[in-house]
């Protein structure tokens, strides 16, 4: 194939009577989300300190009415009202609340000892709602975690407590390593079993609340204190002002993952192919081991419909030293492309594997590992791998004060091309960046298909993302949240077994 340059058409998305837009905040405000939703609409769990239930009660009757910016811009459009967007009512008053002694969390989040420190704060609002799920009747469909700025401050990898706010840990271990050895030869006595426990996570507040609510299917929100307080109608200082330009970005962002949470789809791709089905590979290396080759690896599947579930493959060698990259086994490959097939054929009225099966990932697809695939597959399904990656190599200019346009495709042969999901949007008047977008490299470098019906399915699943609501991402969606979704499958021991999981549990 000659060399050429594209401009691959804007992707549009389905709401309700099937009406199409190229922004989800324009179909929203105009026609309502692709579902109905459920008649009673959102119902909340709340669970944080008091005065972090009270802003969320304040915000959640805020976001009832419009959100204006006080100059207009055309990238970030008002917020029309809750009920309005989504056609499902939001009563400020959750469904249930559990609220948090603050004294206590303080000293819990102010321990000197990091493990000690994001374990027992994160034991402090999952065992809340564990508590609550068994013993109260109201089971909300989604639970917003509402955390003060210090938790968040706090409670991360590189998070130092101020002198002010420090406590003392008591201290079974001499170091964090000699705990850790526990994880894979555990003591004769259970104490010391028990005390080593927080050092087999991850010292992130939001990836190990996920992880340990995992096995009792809880769909979370975690919200910060200062973001529910920035409902001012007038700025007072230059901070406030800049605070106010997000407002209505805000109000779409939580609305809309509130919306997904409870079950409800707020849009999907227009025109997507019948039966095609996209699978992400995320790989995560398993700190906890003293063999560097160990990682774990999960699957990210969407369907044609724009519904997410998450795999949780094995943790093996799957990590080459030498290389960087990260290959699976030929059976362990097999498992996995197996359980997404089954899962898409249970999620079919008429139980069909899919035609198209699109395997993308950050690396090459190694022999062995093909093969496993192919074997997993039924004879009907066309499997194709793509290696996407970002490309800071190549850069395209054109005359005039703005950049390359988004969408614009430079094909270098039939398997080949670069692709600028970043760039110049007409819709929103501007492009959202602050240095000459660099493309995506994509490569197919397994099966056969056409370039440019892989690149318009790239540009198709950079729009996906429920969980915040903008006009498109830079990444397509199988591999936007990659990290995200490998940082709760490593955060902490996994439960075994179990069905694969909505995507919404790990967003």
């Amino acid at each position: 194939m000659m060399r050429k340059l594209l401009k691959l058409d804007e992707p549009l998305l389905l709401f309700k009577h099937g009406q199409a837009m190229e922004d989800p905040r324009d179909g929203l405000s105009l026609f309502g989300p692709l579902d109905e939703g459920k008649p009673y609409g959102i119902r909340a769990g709340v669970v944080g300190t008091a005065s972090c239930i009270a802003k969320f009660k304040s915000w959640v009757d805020w976001v009832q009415l419009p959100v204006r910016l006080l100059t207009p811009v055309l990238a970030r459009p008002p917020f029309p009202g809750f009920e309005a967007a989504f056609r499902v009512p939001w009563n400020s008053r959750p469904a249930l609340t559990v609220e948090i002694d603050e004294s206590e969390l303080k000293a819990k989040s102010g321990l000197d000892d990091r493990h000690q420190r994001v374990y027992q704060t994160v034991d402090l609002f999952s065992q809340a709602i564990v508590d609550a799920l068994r013993d109260e009747e109201s089971k909300p469909d989604v639970w917003f975690v509402v955390i003060p700025d210090y938790v968040r401050r706090y409670c991360r990898p590189e998070g130092i407590v101020a002198p002010a706010d420090r406590h003392e840990s008591q201290r079974f271990f001499k170091s964090a390593k000699q705990a850790k050895a526990l994880y894979q030869a555990p003591s004769l006595f259970a104490e010391a079993n028990e005390a080593a426990e927080p050092y087999f996570f991850k010292e992130n507040f939001r990836n190990q609340l996920k992880a340990r609510l995992l096995e009792h299917r809880v769909s979370t929100q975690i919200l910060r204190e200062g973001t529910l307080e920035n409902i001012m109608s007038s700025p007072q200082n230059a901070r406030q002002a800049g605070l106010m330009k997000m407002q209505s970005q805000i109000a779409w962002n939580i609305s809309t993952t509130a919306f997904y949470k409870t079950g409800g789809r707020p849009w999907k791709v227009d025109g997507i192919r019948e039966g095609v089905c996209y699978i992400g590979l995320v790989y995560k290396k398993d700190q906890r081991s003293a063999d560097a080759r160990l990682a774990c690896c999960g699957a990210q599947m969407f369907l044609d419909s724009g519904d997410g579930v998450v795999f949780k493959g094995a943790v093996g060698p799957w990590h080459n030293t030498d290389t960087g990259d990260f290959h699976l086994s030929r059976r362990a490959a097999h498992d996995l492309i197996q359980m997404a097939i089954k899962s898409f054929m249970d999620r079919r009225p008429d139980r069909q594997p899919p035609g198209e099966l699109f395997i993308h990932g950050k690396t090459t697809f190694n022999d062995e590992e093909w093969a496993g695939f192919r074997e997993a597959a039924p004879s009907q399904t066309s499997i194709v791998g793509v290696k996407i990656r970002d490309d800071s190599s190549l850069k395209l200019y054109r005359s005039g004060d703005t950049p390359v346009l988004r969408g614009t495709a430079f094909v270098r042969n039939a398997r080949n091309a670069a692709l600028w999901t970043r760039g110049w949007t007409p819709r929103l008047g501007t492009y959202p960046g602050l240095e000459v977008p660099n493309p995506l490299s994509v490569e197919i470098c397994r099966g056969d298909a056409l370039i440019e019906t892989v690149l318009n399915d790239i540009m198709a699943l950079t729009k996906l993302n429920y969980n915040a609501c903008l006009f498109a991402d830079g990444s397509p969606i199988t591999l936007k949240f990659a990290n995200a979704v490998g940082e709760v499958l490593t955060a902490g021991p996994m439960p075994s077994g179990g069905a694969p999981l909505p995507f919404m549990y790990y967003i």
